[in-house]
Order: structure tokens, then C-alpha cells, then sequence
């Protein structure tokens, strides 16, 4: 919720201690605040779930780099040699520093 809602919230809470009075107050408060920590509950489950989207997509980048560089370092070891395999090192570092960013 953006800061203008939870401010009109905070205000109808505040307008609802009012007409309540000193008695209701206690509830109103809780009411008030158990709204705020479920939408920062819920908002700290969003946020885990696109790390954990983040980290897995991470890992498949890199394990299916490393599967397909398997071939590539056969072809290259055979055709250009060191320098053929250097050069697939550094790609696989490359993917590798790409993804984690």
C-alpha cells in the first residue's frame, strides 16, 4: 500500500479513536497495528519469494553454462588448444559474474 493510504488508514484510526473515546482506544491502537505488521508480513514474504526466483534462475544459468561448456572445452582442447580453452574460462566466468549481479 503506498504512503497516502496508510496515512488515511492512520487518520480513520485516529478519527475512530476519537468518537470511541478512552475505553475503545486499547482496541482501536491493536486493531491499528496488526494491519501494519500483516502488510509487513506480507510484504517480506514477496520479497523472499523473488530472492528465491532470483537464486534459481542464477543456478540454472550457471549449471546449464557449465553443461553446454563441457562439449565446448572437447572442441576446443582439439581444434585451437590452450587458447581455445582459456577462452571458454573466461566465458563461463563471464556468465557467471552476469547472472550474480
Amino acid at each position: 500500500m503506498s504512503e497516502s493510504g496508510v496515512r488515511q488508514e492512520l487518520d480513520a484510526a485516529l478519527e475512530a479513536r476519537r468518537e470511541l473515546g478512552p475505553a475503545m482506544e486499547p482496541a482501536v491502537v491493536d486493531a491499528f497495528v496488526e494491519r501494519i505488521e500483516q502488510r509487513l508480513a506480507e510484504r517480506g514474504v514477496a520479497e523472499e519469494r523473488a530472492l528465491k526466483r532470483a537464486r534459481d534462475h542464477q543456478k540454472e544459468m550457471v549449471l546449464g553454462s557449465m553443461a553446454i561448456s563441457v562439449p565446448i572445452f572437447a572442441i576446443a582442447a582439439v581444434f585451437t588448444g590452450l587458447p581455445g580453452v582459456v577462452a571458454v574460462c573466461v566465458a563461463l566466468a563471464v556468465i557467471a559474474i552476469v547472472t550474480s549481479r
